[in-house]
């Protein structure tokens, strides 16, 4: 009698139900959900919907497949034969949905910001502003001198000169801990559930990025250049070739080579 060990079964059954391939694998390793998400970067309920070919609580086909394929690289199977049952079980539905939305504008943070140096324009109203700015910070700092000179000359009252009722005045201003009066207002730096991408490229590559609303930030052959992006989190990355490319996110440094499988990363991104 032949014995075939869970791998080999696992193997041979790719064609099949990738999905529970993937699960009778993670099984066998005595791996769970939780560890596989924070090994391979990719939320929890992903992993869940491949295992159960819920397709439609995936990202878009190229991402989703992405997801696949880093998987069974994880779980020691053969990734192309994962790839393969993928693509067959997709429904096509999705797939020209998918399709569709890769092929929407992009939604980047006003415009993408490339070099653009040489199409600067000065508003002539813009600079009569700044100029009047200037003359009136210069008057203004003139008659403060002015006003602190005259204001030497007369004697400096001390605490016993202060009255009782201008010390109860001044013992009810309040000051928080951050430096903002009481009756001021913090400075609004934007929606609490937008993230803000900037991306730098030396080179030409190959880039997508949808957001968890499903929108396409950005998404095929980019040229040299910076591009500023924002959209809602967690975002999903798909990169050919890292080092022509560095990424940030809210002003952090976002390390590419800890995703990356032969220069190529496909990961999901949280702030």
């Amino acid at each position: 009698m032949e014995m075939t060990t869970p791998s080999s079964n696992t193997q041979s059954n790719a064609q099949g139900s990738f999905g529970a391939v993937l699960q009778q694998a993670r099984k066998h390793k005595k791996v769970s959900l939780e560890e596989v998400a924070a090994e391979l970067f990719i939320l929890k309920r992903h992993l869940e919907a491949l295992e159960t070919e819920n397709f439609t609580e995936l990202p878009q086909a190229a991402f989703a497949r992405g997801f696949a394929i880093n998987y069974a690289k994880y779980l020691g199977l053969d990734s192309a034969k994962i790839a393969s049952s993928f693509d067959t079980a997709y429904p096509k539905e999705l797939k020209a949905k998918s399709i569709n939305n890769t092929n929407t504008p992009l939604r980047p943070m006003g415009t993408l910001q490339r070099d653009t140096h040489n199409r600067i324009r000065f508003n002539p109203l813009l600079i009569l502003g700044v100029v009047g700015l200037i003359i009136l910070a210069v008057f203004l700092f003139r008659m403060v001198s002015n006003a602190s000179q005259e204001n030497n000359a007369e004697p400096v009252s001390t605490v016993e000169d202060i009255s009782a009722i201008e010390q109860a005045q001044g013992a009810a201003i309040d000051n928080d801990t951050s430096g903002v009066g009481a009756s001021g207002s913090a400075l609004n730096l934007g929606d609490a559930g937008t993230a803000f991408l900037n991306m730098k490229l030396t080179a030409d590559a190959v880039v997508s990025i949808t957001d968890a609303s499903g929108n396409s930030l950005i998404s095929g052959t980019q040229t040299a250049g910076d591009y500023d992006l924002s959209g809602t989190p967690p975002f999903n990355v798909q990169i050919d070739n890292i080092d022509n490319v560095s990424l940030m996110l809210n002003q952090q440094a976002v390390a590419l080579e800890t995703y990356a499988t032969d220069k190529q990363a496909t990961f999901e991104l949280t702030p």
